[in-house]
């Protein structure tokens, strides 16, 4: 999507991306790493999350950036691009991960509906991708070669074109939850969101919650925590402050047909900690727990980066905030 970030005079890579085969190779992903705060290099810790190392991500292929969405495939990680990119990224421990370009994404809307800004996995690989442009739901094989089904729901439809399903969310009950990122909800401050009782793209009903970020963000991405409960990450850019982001979590009891759902903070990232428009969130697990993945889109941008940060949620609950 086009953000606040661009209306101040982001300059975007000119241009058109083409769509070749998923099984097209690309450029290796390099990655150089990066302190959680250039002005204290020792520091480790943010809020209730332990930082566990971070990277500057480039590429020669010039289908690399733009990362709106993660996904845990394996070990690895998916990123999507929201102009369709396709990057495999593999953590190596302590070391820098490796990645590569590996394609783009078959079939999907056309033009302008072609913002692919969220994603989420199935137990079984299959892979559902939220377009924004369209308001539209399109589900791939495990392989993300093809396509196997779409719709567009009407719940959506008055969805704005550049704030529809920026996070979507397979709860492990088979569920669907879908964020928008600036449809008003019913409550001021709010934004609209949706429950599906199954896969949408099968025709699941989807009831109506409202979702209340922190004051002056938006939504950019969420995902279950193993046990249950969701993380949400949220983005912020005012010419004053400059760009930071907050990640919360959400009881999943709370979130049910016409309720008004809040998260609570856990973790602040703001100037002068490493920071750009995070839009992207994925977990995995070690045997300590979980590990929080967050990138940032660089808008194909020459003075963004594309960042990954990788955390550790290192408490059963964790305390609020620090900064």
């Amino acid at each position: 999507m086009r953000k606040i970030l661009i209306l101040c005079a982001m300059l975007l890579a000119g241009g058109s991306v083409g769509t070749p085969a998923m099984n097209e190779g690309g450029a290796a992903i390099v990655a150089k790493a990066v302190p959680l705060n250039p002005r204290d290099p020792a520091r480790t810790r943010i809020g209730g999350l332990a930082y566990l190392g971070g990277w500057v991500l480039t590429s020669a292929d010039r289908r690399f950036g733009g990362i709106s969405a993660l996904a845990g495939d394996g070990e690895d990680l998916i990123a999507l691009g929201d102009r369709g990119g396709i990057f495999r990224i593999s953590p190596r421990g302590n070391l820098p991960p490796a990645g590569r370009v590996i394609g783009m994404l078959p079939d999907g809307p056309a033009g302008r509906g072609r913002d692919s800004e969220s994603l989420a996995r199935g137990p079984g690989g299959a892979y559902w991708v939220g377009f924004e442009g369209a308001n539209a739901i399109w589900r791939y094989d495990p392989g993300l070669g093809r396509a196997t089904g779409h719709v567009a729901p009407a719940v959506m439809a008055g969805w704005p074109r550049n704030g529809g399903p920026e996070a979507l969310v397979r709860l492990a009950d088979g569920r669907f939850l879908v964020f928008s990122e600036e449809a008003k909800g019913r409550v001021a401050g709010s934004r609209a969101a949706l429950m599906f009782a199954g896969d949408p793209v099968a025709g699941a009903r989807a009831d109506r919650f409202d979702y209340v970020p922190p004051d002056g963000y938006v939504v950019t991405d969420a995902q279950a925590l193993p046990d249950g409960r969701l993380i949400v990450l949220h983005r912020r850019f005012t010419l004053m402050d400059g760009v930071s982001a907050v990640i919360s979590i959400v009881d999943l009891a709370a979130v049910r047909p016409g309720a008004v759902v809040r998260g609570r903070e856990i973790a602040r990232l703001a100037s002068p900690m490493t920071v750009d428009n995070m839009e992207a969130l994925a977990i995995t697990r070690d045997a300590r727990g979980a590990i929080l993945w967050i990138a940032s889109d660089d808008n194909f941008s020459s003075i963004q980066r594309t960042l990954l940060l990788r955390f550790r949620l290192d408490k059963e609950t964790a305390p609020e905030a620090g900064r």
